[in-house]
């Protein structure tokens, strides 16, 4: 895989670029958020690694400007920021996946390759549930006529509930189809549930998305 790294501690940066070489991947870096910005416009990567805190252009500015414009490259931020309040940023401003420092760069690369791996999206057909419509090729929901734009992590959980609405579809499977079978934790998972619910649910007055506790999640149609 080709990634980049957008960091600006160079003993962080140096670490993962060294950790990646070794395991085969092509690496480039920018030490800070409008070189990072620039690269990230000017080649074509399979991954971005990016730190939220950067001089110049903050990382969750440069993910915003990178999906602006329907960048649509996977992208893992990287803080020492563990709020749920950071986390919802993250994701809401087109982030794929979330690392805390400090962090193995034995499971940072398994969260890469997973998402890589899982980079396209689930379906290529619109669904539709009740009011609410979904073009996965786009990463683009309706609602009452109101558009929404997802990030692919949004846009893959949605595409899966819609695809077995109504049936429950459990945490496990939820997580598998975000970062595969190898990555990701119930925690992001809530995370990305929250706010994809804040975008499809909370302006209509109606529960689409509806929480199963203990075992996942469902969308229905408003009766």
């Amino acid at each position: 895989m080709k990634v980049l790294i957008v960091e600006d501690q160079h003993d962080i940066a140096a670490n993962i670029w060294d950790f990646l070489e070794r395991r085969g991947h092509v690496v480039d870096h920018a030490a800070d958020g409008e070189t990072g910005l620039m690269h990230a416009m000017r080649s074509p990567f399979d991954v971005i690694v990016l730190d939220l805190g950067l001089p110049r252009l903050d990382g969750l500015d440069l993910c915003r400007r990178l999906r602006d414009v329907g960048h649509g490259t996977p992208v893992l931020m990287l803080t020492a920021r563990d709020t749920l309040e950071d986390k919802l940023k993250g994701f809401a401003e087109g982030a794929d996946d979330y690392m805390v420092k400090p962090f193995e760069l034995k499971e940072l690369e398994v969260r890469i390759r997973a998402l890589h791996r899982r980079g396209q999206p689930l379906v290529n057909a619109t669904l539709a549930t009740g009011p609410l419509t979904f073009d996965a090729q786009a990463m683009m929901a309706s609602r009452n006529g109101k558009r929404i734009s997802l990030t692919r992590a949004q846009g893959k959980i949605l595409g899966l509930l819609m695809q077995r609405s109504p049936a429950v579809v459990n945490q496990r499977a939820l997580l598998d189809c975000v970062w595969g079978d190898e990555a990701g934790d119930a925690a992001s998972l809530h995370t990305l549930v929250y706010d994809l619910r804040h975008l499809i649910d909370k302006p209509f007055g109606t529960t689409m998305l509806q929480t199963v506790h203990g075992i996942g999640y469902r969308l229905v149609a408003p009766e």
